[in-house]
């Protein structure tokens, strides 16, 4: 069984820093590009920040470029993949879920219906 959960969100003032952290288990996730997109009331599901296998590629919305930065161990059974994020503001508040994309040739890609396996996303929420 696939799991996929995302742990780290919370509430932060308008400046500050999160790190948000993704553990993928349950089958073996060897290949698997891992993404991070966010959803904020009303709107769609953005794409954040994604990350090949090697961790070698990666690939930011031009929105977080230089302030969020994405991560992966693949040390471990389970997988972990990380997203720091810095220089927070009130457009970055949205419930952030972490996904895996098992495609085979481990494409670097931006659209959430590419991705196979979801978490049930955390909450991060921007204010003073």
């Amino acid at each position: 069984q696939v799991q996929v959960l995302e742990s780290g969100g919370g509430l932060v003032q308008p400046g500050g820093s999160l790190r948000l952290s993704c553990a993928a288990s349950g089958r073996t996730f060897s290949g698997y590009t891992m993404g991070w997109f966010r959803q904020a009331p009303g709107k769609e599901r953005d794409f954040v920040a994604a990350i090949s296998w090697s961790g070698v590629s990666t690939h930011y919305a031009d929105s977080v470029k230089g302030r969020f930065t994405i991560s992966r161990d693949n040390a471990k059974n389970t997988h972990m993949v990380y997203l720091q994020m810095n220089s927070l503001n009130a457009e970055d508040t949205a419930v952030y879920y972490c996904a895996a994309d098992a495609d085979p040739f481990g494409v670097v890609r931006a659209q959430a219906i590419e991705y196979d396996y979801w978490g049930q996303g955390t909450q991060v929420t921007v204010s003073s």
